[in-house]
């Protein structure tokens, strides 16, 4: 090689870079490839990410072949430019020492630290392309690999760092698939993505976060009048309504209004008749978690239940809509019977009842109210003055400033929140 032209040389020292490059980015590129990404391509035909999946469930195999060449590669223009600074400057140490450095800065710029920037931020790109290149070699050097690969899974096996299968595509939590949604905003529809949130939600909420509360059930009294039965059955807007006697916690059935159309209309509706329509109650845990009882309302084939506790006590009212409603959004932000929306005016004020969950009202407004106690306004209220407050009275949680406007039958019934000019006094 002595009598090789030093331009030559320097050519050659060139390629040995170029391709020592290469393989530096191809490690990168292979490693750093979104697998979901390359199965997703797999499945759609693409022989590249075939390839590409191969090759990564035999990451010993893969990384030897790459690590193999790049090696040698690099052994290679050590020594190639320790040639030509002997062949300029003679066999001086600080020639030999200067050739060092040039070396490693060549090696470092050109072979391993541009081509690994490249390969980390086209990963997805260019993991198929390489794949091409690497299962040819890898089948062509197969034996060379295995020798090697025989010392480092012996190292593997004496400290018990032997790894799993590289095949295994990594299991997400679900922590990590809503941070994925959330960072994946830019190709889910905001409508699409806010569902897949409210999924993950599912898990961790019970039923009891979304209930009806007990005290804004809408229900039908049998020890009332026939008259009032037949006025509150004409004006009601439910379709399904519990029916009770005395007490709520004494429930006769479920009644579906379509059912007594006939009788309705023809004016023979008595009691006898709507006992005879009644359907048995369907009673939910207050602790059922809300996608388990999504399952449970399509196996039992029911759409209503009655939310109790431990005791048996009903607490509140749960229907299919507001499981529904709970995944795509409220059909609508105004509160039944108040016609009050749910949203901050000009000057930065919102009228609320007392009876809106603190989840919706979490919602609508941007507020970061607790829920790990009280479900409902009213509740979070009586629990942080332990007494009935009289009206007028303003108070601040969750740095949201509230002002009560009305208290009737011991609990808090209608109030003004303050939007806070800081957002972080929200949390």
């Amino acid at each position: 090689m002595i009598d090789v032209p030093v331009s030559a040389q320097f050519v050659l020292l060139a390629c040995l870079l170029v391709i020592s490059g290469f393989f530096s980015l191809a490690e990168t590129a292979m490693m750093a490839a979104n697998r979901y990404r390359l199965r997703h391509l797999a499945q759609a035909g693409h022989r590249g990410a075939r390839l590409a999946l191969d090759l990564l469930s035999r990451t010993d195999k893969l990384l030897g072949v790459i690590l193999l060449f790049n090696n040698l590669i690099n052994a290679a223009a050590a020594t190639l430019v320790s040639i030509i600074a002997i062949q300029l400057f003679g066999e001086e140490e600080w020639a030999l020492g200067a050739g060092t450095l040039v070396v490693t800065f060549l090696i470092l710029v050109f072979s391993e630290i541009t081509p690994k920037v490249v390969g980390a931020g086209n990963a997805d790109r260019l993991a198929p392309t390489v794949s091409y290149f690497l299962a040819p070699l890898l089948r062509l050097f197969q034996p060379v690999v295995w020798f090697v690969n025989l010392f480092v899974e012996a190292i593997l096996v004496l400290t018990r760092l032997k790894p799993q299968a590289g095949g295994e595509v990594p299991q997400l939590s679900p922590e990590e698939l809503r941070t994925l949604v959330l960072e994946a905003g830019h190709f889910i529809p905001g409508q699409h993505q806010s569902i897949l949130l409210n999924l993950f939600d599912l898990e961790s909420i019970t039923v009891e976060d979304i209930m009806i509360p007990r005290s804004a059930i809408e229900a039908i009294d049998l020890t009332a009048a026939i008259d009032t039965i037949r006025q509150q059955l004409a004006t009601s807007y439910h379709t399904r309504l519990p029916v009770y006697e005395g007490d709520l916690s004494n429930v006769a059935g479920i009644l579906h209004q379509r059912r007594l159309l006939s009788p309705l209309l023809s004016g023979d509706l008595d009691k006898a008749s709507l006992r005879s329509h009644l359907a048995e109650a369907y009673f939910v845990p207050a602790a059922t978690p809300v996608y388990a009882q999504l399952q449970f309302f399509k196996e039992k084939r029911e759409r209503i239940g009655l939310v109790v506790d431990e005791y048996g006590e009903i607490l509140g009212l749960l229907t299919l809509e507001d499981i529904i409603e709970e995944l795509i959004g409220k059909f609508t932000t105004t509160l039944p019977g108040s016609g009050v929306e749910v949203a901050w005016d000009a000057g930065g004020q919102c009228l609320v009842d007392g009876s809106h969950s603190l989840r919706e009202l979490n919602r609508a407004l941007g507020m970061a109210f607790p829920l790990d106690g009280p479900k409902t306004l009213n509740g979070l209220i009586l629990e942080h003055f332990q007494d009935i407050p009289e009206t007028g009275v303003s108070l601040k949680i969750a740095g949201v400033a509230i002002e009560i406007l009305q208290t009737q039958d011991r609990m808090v019934k209608t109030l003004r929140l303050y939007r806070p000019s800081d957002p972080g006094q929200r949390n």
